[in-house]
């Protein structure tokens, strides 16, 4: 199956300060997105399973360059995201969980924590915020952070926008307790 790719985006932001003390290192979060034909708009297609194959490479190109871009030792936070246009269904948009979650994996190394997610059917312009979690273990608190995604132009009611995101740490003044990453032992993606 051939994915149409209409446009591709990165966007990397750096947080020095969040109200608190200024950050000895920066905290760099990135999202990259494709917005791509969604080949069953406006029909029901009871076998997705190919399209979710497909997007593998879509998504594996994504997590490359987000991992490109703020490196691979650097990366401790991860997150997808799709919209849906207005002539698809929420199915269209759950594709991405496989594929992208997939990609992100493939290109980190395979850790273990689950990849958070979040999903709309929406107009173009719409914008979601894409939850982000720590790559080794879900229940670091420190690392529960979003970014956002979206595009004016994006998605068009017959296409979809897929979207990664990654970050280099948690949030700049975490001090809420909760399992720390350095506590991390069991390996499990949880704890």
């Amino acid at each position: 199956m051939k994915i149409t790719i209409r446009k591709k985006a990165l966007t990397v932001e750096t947080l020095y300060n969040d109200g608190g003390p200024a950050a000895e290192t920066p905290l760099l979060s990135a999202m990259a997105y494709a917005v791509v034909q969604n080949p069953y708009a406006g029909k029901y297609e009871p076998n997705l399973i190919d399209f979710m194959k497909a997007l593998r490479s879509v998504g594996l190109e994504l997590a490359t360059q987000l991992v490109q871009t703020l490196g691979k030792d650097q990366v401790e936070a991860y997150g997808k995201a799709a919209i849906v246009g207005i002539n698809g269904e929420a199915e269209h948009g759950a594709v991405w969980h496989e594929a992208g979650g997939w990609a992100m994996r493939e290109v980190l190394g395979n850790p273990k924590a689950m990849v958070p997610a979040s999903q709309v059917t929406a107009s173009a312009g719409f914008r979601l915020i894409m939850p982000l979690h720590y790559i080794h273990a879900s229940y670091v608190r420190s690392h529960f952070n979003s970014i956002e995604v979206g595009a004016v132009d994006s998605p068009r009611p017959d296409e979809l926008l897929f979207a990664l995101g990654m970050a280099t740490g948690g949030r700049l003044h975490s001090r809420l307790g909760g399992l720390l990453k350095e506590e991390v032992a069991i390996n499990d993606g949880q704890r």
